[in-house]
C-alpha cells in the first residue's frame, strides 16, 4: 500500500518522514511495514467508523462529537439477548469453586474441572455466533461481564476468557477465517474443546512485531514450523494457538492444535514468573512441527502484522474492564480494614488521609466503569475505536496499579505481605497490566501517531519533499504554494476556532458541568499544542519521546473528563456523580496544575462516608476479603 501524498511508489508518509529525520533504512523499512498493517486494518472498516472519524480524532481536529462521548446500548434485534442466564450461572460456577477453595488445583492454575464446567454454561463461546454454538454477546454485554466476574468470581477466570475471545484464535477466526475454518474450529472454541491464546511474542520481538523469527515453510499440504515463542498466556499441549510467524519471509497467521502431548517437535519452555501466576503462561519451542496448510488464515489485504493488530482493540477493553472489577475487590477489602484498625484511639476509617484514599479509588472505579461502557459501545457500534481503546488500556492498568500499590498497600500496612492476603498474594497482576497489551508509554506514543497521521497527511505531507526552511520553498517553485496556503489555513482555524461544539450540558449533574465545558475548551487547545509541535519539530518529531507522551497523556485525561461525565449522567446516583465530580478534578489539575483545596477535601470524606455506609452500589455482590491476624 502506498500514500496518495507520496511520489515514491514504494514508501508512505511514515517512512518518508522517518528518512528525512535521519533514521536508519532497517528503522525506516520496519516502522513502513507496522504502519502498512496498520492502514490495512484502517481501510477495513467503512469510512464513517475508522480513526479520522472517531470521536476523540474529531474533538482534537473539528468540532467535539459530545453525542458520541455519550454510551449507546444497542440491543441486539430490538429484544433482550437470552444469555443473561449463562453469564450469572457462569459467576455462580467460579464462586461455588473460590468459596470452595477448589478453584484453582495444587499447581495454582484454574483447574480443568472448573475449565469445563464453564464450557457447559457456554463461557468459552461468549464472542462467537450462535450459528457455531456460541452466545452471540454483544461488546457491551461481553466487557460489564467480564467486570462482574473480576468483581464477584475471579480475575484471573475472567482474564481467560478476554484471552481466549479476544486476542485468542477467535477473533482472528472470526475476522478472518475462511467458511470451512470456521466451521472447524469455531464449534470447538465456544463449547471448551479447544481452550485459545495468542503466539506473537518472542524472545526479541515484543513491541517490535517486525523482530519475528520463527518460520513457517511449505512442504507438500503442510507447513514446517520452526522457531520460539515466549510469554503466552493460556498454552497447554492440546489448546488451540494463532500462530504469528513468518511464511515466505512476510508475516502470516496459521491456526495451530497444538499436540496433545509434548514431542520432539512442541516442547514448552517452562519458566518461574511473578504474574499471572494463576494461568500456565510459558515459552513454546517448535522444531518441524507441521501444521496443515488448510490452517493458513488469509485476509482479502496485508498479512498477518493485519492479523495480529485486528483483536487488540478488544483486548485492550477487557483489560481495563478486568481492573474496575479488581479494583472493586480492593476497594471492598479497605473497608472493614479500615473500621478494624485503630490508631492512637480512633478508628483509620475516621482519618481524612483513609478517607482521601477510599475516595480516590472509588473515582478511579468509575472512572473505568466509564471507559468500559463507552468503548464497548463505540465497538458495537463498528467503530474501530484505536484511540479511545488505548485510552482505557492506559487509564485502567495505571489505575490498578495506582489502587493496589498505592492506596491498599498502604491502608492494609504491614499485613498486606502476609501469605494468603488480597494484596501480597496478588500484587505482581495488579502491575502487569501495565506491560500487557502495550506498554502503556509506547501506547501512549502510538496513541499520539494515530492522532497526527490525517492531519500529517493532510497538511505536511504535500511539504515533505520540501527543504525544511520555509525560505527555500518559496525560492523552489510556485508549485508549493497550494500546499503551504493549505497548511496556513488549517493553522488558522485551530486558532479561530473556540470549544469547537455549542453543546449544552444541562442534563449533566450541576457540578460536572464545567468539568465537561473545560473538556471542550481543553481539546482546542490541545489541538493548537499539538500542531505547533509538528511545526516545531517536524521530521525529528519521532525523536521527542516525551513530548508525544506528555500531549497524549493530556489528551486521554480530557477524553476520560468527558466520558465520565456522561457515564455519571446515566447513573444519576449521589456517589456516581461524586466520584466522577472527585476524578475530574484530580484530571484538570493533572493538566493544569495547582493544588487541591479544603472542598475537594470535603467532597472526598463525604464520598468516602457513603462507600463506607454501603451506598457506592459498585460494590454489590463483590468478593469478601478476610482480615488476617486479628488479636
Amino acid at each position: 500500500m502506498t500514500d496518495k501524498n507520496n511520489n515514491n511508489g514504494d514508501s508512505n508518509l511514515t517512512e518518508e518522514i522517518l528518512k528525512r529525520g535521519g533514521k536508519g533504512k532497517d528503522e525506516v523499512e520496519k516502522m513502513g511495514k507496522i504502519d502498512r498493517a496498520d492502514e490495512v486494518v484502517e481501510e477495513s472498516f467503512d469510512a464513517r467508523f475508522r480513526t479520522a472519524n472517531s470521536p476523540v480524532h474529531r474533538a482534537i481536529w473539528g468540532a467535539t462529537p459530545v453525542q458520541l462521548f455519550q454510551p449507546l446500548y444497542k440491543v441486539k434485534d430490538g429484544a433482550q439477548p437470552d444469555y443473561f442466564k449463562n453469564l450469572e450461572q457462569c459467576i455462580q460456577i467460579v464462586k461455588k469453586h473460590r468459596n470452595n477453595g477448589t478453584l484453582f488445583g495444587a499447581d495454582q492454575k484454574v483447574t480443568a474441572a472448573v475449565i469445563a464446567e464453564l464450557a457447559q454454561a457456554g463461557y468459552w463461546g461468549m464472542l462467537i455466533e450462535k450459528k457455531y454454538g456460541g452466545l452471540e454477546l454483544s461488546m457491551t454485554d461481553f466487557m460489564q461481564f467480564l467486570c462482574r466476574m473480576a468483581a464477584e468470581g475471579d480475575a484471573t477466570v475472567a482474564g481467560m476468557a478476554s484471552i481466549h475471545g479476544c486476542i485468542g484464535a477467535v477473533d482472528p477466526i472470526c475476522a478472518y477465517g475462511n467458511d470451512s475454518q470456521k466451521a472447524y474450529f469455531l464449534p470447538r472454541l465456544a463449547d471448551g474443546r479447544a481452550i485459545s491464546a495468542f503466539a506473537l511474542t518472542e524472545p526479541g520481538a515484543g513491541s517490535d512485531l517486525t523482530a519475528l523469527k520463527t518460520t513457517a515453510k511449505l512442504d507438500g499440504d503442510h507447513y514446517v514450523v520452526n522457531g520460539r515463542k515466549l510469554f503466552i498466556s493460556n498454552i497447554l499441549p492440546g489448546r488451540t494457538i494463532g500462530l504469528v510467524c513468518l511464511i515466505d519471509n512476510k508475516p502470516a497467521v496459521l491456526i495451530v492444535d497444538l499436540p496433545e502431548q509434548e514431542n520432539e517437535h512442541f516442547k514448552l519452555d517452562r519458566y518461574g514468573i511473578h504474574a499471572v501466576k494463576h494461568i500456565h503462561n510459558y515459552g513454546m519451542v517448535f522444531n518441524n512441527l507441521r501444521v496443515p496448510a488448510s490452517n493458513l488464515l488469509v485476509p482479502h489485504v496485508g498479512d498477518g502484522l493485519t492479523i495480529a493488530y485486528h483483536g487488540l482493540n478488544r483486548g485492550r477493553v477487557a483489560l481495563c474492564a478486568n481492573a474496575a472489577g479488581t479494583m472493586r475487590v480492593l476497594l471492598k477489602s479497605m473497608l472493614p480494614w479500615a473500621d478494624y484498625r485503630q490508631t492512637y484511639g480512633d478508628k483509620i476509617a475516621n482519618r481524612e488521609l483513609v478517607r482521601w484514599r477510599i475516595a480516590r479509588v472509588a473515582s478511579l472505579v468509575v472512572g473505568a466503569d466509564a471507559l468500559v461502557s463507552w468503548c464497548s459501545s463505540l465497538l458495537d457500534q463498528g467503530y474501530r475505536g484505536e484511540l479511545e481503546c488505548i485510552v482505557a488500556k492506559i487509564f485502567g492498568s495505571e489505575a490498578l496499579k495506582e489502587t493496589a500499590v498505592d492506596w491498599a498497600l498502604k491502608t492494609h500496612g504491614g499485613r498486606s505481605f502476609l501469605y494468603g492476603h488480597q494484596i501480597g498474594d496478588n500484587l505482581h497482576d495488579f502491575i502487569a497490566p501495565c506491560i500487557y497489551e502495550g506498554e502503556g508509554q509506547m501506547l501512549a506514543m502510538a496513541f499520539f501517531k494515530s492522532l497526527v497521521k490525517e492531519p500529517g497527511k493532510q497538511y505536511m505531507g504535500p511539504l515533505s519533499g520540501m527543504n525544511d526552511r520555509f525560505p527555500g520553498v518559496l525560492l523552489d517553485a510556485p508549485k508549493h504554494l497550494p500546499a503551504i496556503l493549505r497548511m496556513g489555513f488549517w493553522i488558522a482555524g485551530l486558532y479561530l476556532k473556540g470549544s469547537g461544539s455549542t453543546a449544552s450540558f444541562k442534563s449533566l449533574p450541576a457540578s460536572l458541568r464545567g468539568h465537561a465545558a473545560f473538556a471542550l475548551k481543553q481539546f482546542k487547545k490541545l489541538a493548537r499544542q499539538i500542531a505547533k509541535a509538528m511545526l516545531q519539530y517536524k521530521f525529528k518529531l519521532a525523536d521527542r519521546q516525551m513530548r508525544m507522551n506528555e500531549l497524549s497523556m493530556d489528551v486521554q485525561r480530557v477524553v476520560t473528563m468527558l466520558a465520565v461525565c456522561y457515564h455519571a449522567r446515566s447513573n444519576n446516583d449521589e456517589a456516581t456523580v461524586l466520584a466522577a465530580d472527585i476524578l475530574c478534578r484530580d484530571l484538570k489539575r493533572d493538566i493544569t496544575g495547582g493544588r487541591k483545596d479544603d472542598n475537594y477535601f470535603a467532597t472526598c470524606s463525604r464520598l468516602a462516608k457513603l462507600v463506607s455506609a454501603g451506598k457506592f452500589k459498585q460494590l454489590e455482590n463483590v468478593a469478601e476479603s478476610e482480615i488476617l491476624r486479628q488479636y
